[in-house]
């Protein structure tokens, strides 16, 4: 492959535990030499790239000699503790046969919660990239509990997502023990048919991915929409393909057709626009009517309240919400000029309203379309 055949350049490659232990108990070094030769070529090629991987629990319990059935939040942090070093041990001498300097990266959610946290976290990922170097990425599962927990943001699926976000990825790449999204669990049905290419990600999409759930893995196939549906908000492709495919990472790099390819659902967004929509900051809900819904999505308006007919948690204002519509469709994210008790008293009402209402006016927008960004 001549660097002219990369339709992708910005790569970010997320590797799952079942694929790097090849579905054994411990790290498969020659699927895992397969996979940095593979990213090695592409490096060559003028790629960037940054890896997202899981496996340091499976490697410490390896290490360890301890059996799987070791649970609790405690134990795996300790596992994870003594495995995430030797991760970055295999992962330094396989990328130093080819002259290769690795960087390793440990985030946690509230790093990326925090603007500043999501800013400094950006800049140094495309700082390392201006450099060559490939970062190694994973969760700080010593302090991040949500990711052993199984948290809705807390595993490396949506991480992947996330750190795609971060640095304007043209694509992420989801490789594990699973071959894409089916129109069945192939697992209970083997007739069940590959999708080859999603659109949209709809609440269909989600139903195909309900009951897929990986042994090994955190994820699952629900986890990987959701890190797709993020990512491709954001503008960027996403393909779900098998990861001891022969070749896979530089065969999808060129555009080939592997495995499940979510196509972007919006042009790059500005940085800003990316934080708000991967909701890390998410503190409640509301939903809109059809007449909003409609607005929003058309006219690039601002919310009133007299479009909102459900407001959900205990947010205050100035925080982060995500908007729905009637249908349980997300239209998108936005920052709120009212909390949500004060919502819940303005609510289908007009903006006039509001000071009679409340004694006090913050505006008449429920969140300004300065502040809002809509799928």
């Amino acid at each position: 492959m001549k660097r002219s055949d990369l339709v992708y350049k910005r790569v970010v490659a997320k590797f799952g535990t079942s694929l790097l232990t090849g579905g054994s108990e411990h790290l498969d070094l020659q699927v895992m030499a397969d996979l940095v030769k593979q990213l090695a070529d592409l490096h060559s090629k003028g790629g960037e790239l940054v890896v997202v991987t899981s496996g340091a629990v499976a490697s410490g319990r390896d290490k360890l000699g301890l059996p799987k059935s070791m649970k609790g939040v405690p134990q795996k942090q300790v596992l994870s503790s003594i495995g995430q070093s030797h991760l970055m041990y295999s992962y330094e001498n396989l990328f130093n046969q080819y002259n290769i300097t690795i960087a390793q990266a440990l985030l946690t959610r509230a790093v990326l919660c925090d603007r500043i946290g999501y800013l400094n976290a950006r800049n140094t990922l495309l700082a390392l990239l201006d450099l060559n170097v490939i970062s190694i990425i994973n969760e700080n599962d010593v302090v991040a509990i949500d990711e052993i927990e199984g948290a809705r943001f807390g595993d490396n699926d949506n991480l992947s997502a996330m750190v795609a976000n971060l640095i304007d990825a043209d694509l992420l790449l989801i490789l594990s023990d699973v071959s894409g999204l089916h129109s069945a669990d192939p697992g209970l049905h083997p007739d069940a048919a590959l999708i080859p290419e999603v659109k949209r990600i709809d609440e269909n999409i989600y139903k195909l991915a309900g009951g897929s759930h990986s042994g090994l893995g955190l994820g699952g196939m629900f986890t990987k929409i959701q890190a797709a549906s993020m990512a491709t908000a954001c503008g960027i492709t996403v393909v779900i393909a098998k990861g001891d495919e022969p070749d896979v990472i530089l065969r999808l790099a060129s555009g080939e057709s592997i495995g499940t390819r979510f196509l972007p659902s919006a042009n790059k967004k500005e940085s800003r626009e990316r934080w708000m929509l991967a909701g890390l900051s998410v503190k409640g809900k509301l939903v809109v009517d059809e007449g909003a819904s409609q607005a929003l999505r058309a006219k690039n308006s601002s919310l009133l309240g007299a479009g909102i007919i459900e407001v959900e948690d205990n947010f205050l204002r100035g925080d982060l919400v995500n908007v729905y519509d009637a249908g349980g469709n997300r239209l998108g994210s936005g920052i709120t000029n009212y909390g949500a008790e004060d919502i819940n008293k303005i609510k289908g009402v007009h903006s006039r309203k509001i000071g009679q209402i409340l004694g006090y006016d913050y505006g008449a927008e429920i969140i300004h379309r300065n502040n809002l960004v809509i799928l």
